[in-house]
């Protein structure tokens, strides 16, 4: 009898896009009325304001169309709220780039250094990058920017005798953690608050106190499983494709394979490769850059990366192998930037047809007459379901909190509490979301199956949920 074979992200989110759209010949079609809300400089649902409309259930057609229209507006599902084509584009862009950097043997020779400054300490890796990522996660909810460290920290990691899922969760979980404990990210605890009508420091304490915790509960859990990998390589969630990733992300070269020399030149390029993220995150802060700046940042280094590179032998490269190199690496990504697509097909269908509003409807309904502690816990809840339908942590914040910040007046609770509930539910959900592209891309790169990353995430998505609730708990008992 054939073993199981666990499908393809691309399966599940087509299965995922079928049932949502089997959903909108059920759930009954409805919507609220919006006006402009000044706060968030956007429109809003209105509370009080829920109808039911015509019906537009999703058939066939719709079903197909859904991840071309997660892609791009073509003008016939009516929605392009959700349309990832710049997400694609940056993707293809940053492997292009990566590729370039690597043929120049300045990334195999900066892991060189860095692994024989870390001799013996290599697990300090975990702590250090989950931190930084967290910080980018809090600050300004950094997710589709960390597809592009992948490529970078997965071989580090490999070379130092881990495997590849532990870079994928170092990266996954640091910025995922980061963006469950936001304390001042723009994208999330910003405009929930100013969704709420309260200064975004309201509650700010209580957040802080959920990052610290989380972050400490994920570093611990990802050094413990890293050191087993390591004592015991078979231990791995991925150790049957221990060759394979080698082989992927080395490029060929063994664990114990001579590093290329850190040439003065490959230093220039390392120095190089980091401004560019530094710039891009910059960019992203301060310049209100999007993906059309990001890919054009990635795409002006890469030239200059190639220039660079002909100032030494073994980093150079003639015009043709630049380009060729540069497609290459954009090939290798390909996979990624059409799950991005197919990933935000399922909110393409709910929006056409036009449920959202009433699932949102029906969580107000839940919460209403609850008391505080209920209130709060399950407003936690209805924020986890409704993260599934809407990763995107600004939409969910536009369209949940004008209608459910003002039930917590009624339930003796404070509004930044809502506001806590929403965003930690959304970062919780969005660890391990199969309709959030950043999960599935960074899968996709890191070449983990879905079902691996749930097996391995599963026991501390308990402990951070348990963690989240109690001090939302705490927060309820101190209103």
């Amino acid at each position: 009898m054939a073993r199981f074979k666990f499908p393809t992200a691309f399966t599940i989110l087509f299965a995922l896009i079928a049932i949502v759209a089997a959903l909108t010949w059920i759930i009954p079609a409805g919507e609220y009325q919006r006006a402009m809300n000044e706060a968030l400089g956007s429109e809003a649902p209105v509370p009080g304001t829920y109808h039911r409309v015509d019906p537009n259930p999703q058939g066939l057609t719709a079903v197909i169309l859904a991840p071309i229209a997660g892609m791009y507006d073509p003008g016939l599902l009516g929605s392009s709220s959700s349309a990832a084509i710049d997400v694609a584009l940056f993707v293809l862009v940053i492997g292009g780039f990566l590729m370039v950097v690597t043929k120049t043997g300045a990334i195999d020779a900066g892991i060189g250094w860095l692994l024989h400054r870390l001799a013996g300490r290599e697990i300090l890796m975990i702590p250090i990058l989950m931190t930084a990522f967290a910080f980018g996660g809090t600050s300004y909810g950094m997710a589709e920017e960390s597809l592009a460290f992948y490529a970078l920290i997965i071989p580090v990691f490999i070379r130092a005798g881990y495997d590849a899922l532990t870079g994928v969760a170092v990266i996954m979980l640091g910025a995922g953690i980061g963006t469950l404990g936001s304390t001042f990210n723009a994208f999330a605890t910003v405009v929930a608050s100013q969704g709420a009508g309260i200064p975004f420091t309201d509650g700010i304490v209580l957040r802080f106190v959920i990052l610290a915790l989380c972050l400490a509960a994920g570093i611990a859990f990802v050094m413990r499983y890293a050191t087993r990998v390591k004592a015991d390589a078979s231990t791995s969630v991925v150790a049957d494709q221990a060759e394979d990733n080698r082989a992927h992300f080395l490029k060929g070269a063994g664990e114990d394979d001579a590093f290329p020399d850190l040439t003065g030149t490959r230093t220039f390029i390392l120095t190089l490769f980091g401004l560019t993220f530094a710039v891009m995150i910059y960019g992203v802060v301060a310049l209100d850059w999007w993906m059309g700046e990001m890919s054009g940042l990635f795409l002006t280094m890469s030239i200059l990366v190639w220039w660079v590179g002909k100032l030494d032998e073994g980093s150079r490269m003639d015009e043709a192998t630049f380009v060729e190199t540069f497609v290459d690496g954009a090939r290798d990504l390909l996979g990624v930037a059409l799950i991005i697509g197919v990933a935000r097909g399922v909110v393409v269908i709910m929006d056409a047809g036009k449920i959202t509003d009433t699932i949102l409807a029906g969580a107000e309904g839940v919460v209403s007459g609850l008391s505080e502690f209920l209130f709060i816990t399950v407003m936690f809840g209805i924020q986890i379901l409704m993260s599934f339908l809407v990763p995107s942590s600004s939409g969910l914040a536009t369209l949940s909190m004008p209608i459910m910040a003002p039930l917590a007046d009624f339930a003796g609770v404070g509004r930044d509490l809502v506001v806590t509930a929403y965003q930690s539910a959304n970062g919780w959900v969005n660890l391990f979301n199969p309709t959030f592209a950043v999960v599935m891309g960074g899968l996709a790169i890191g070449r983990v199956s879905y079902d691996r990353w749930l097996r391995f995430v599963a026991p501390l998505l308990l402990v951070l949920a348990v963690i989240i609730v109690a001090a939302l708990s705490l927060g309820a008992a101190m209103s």
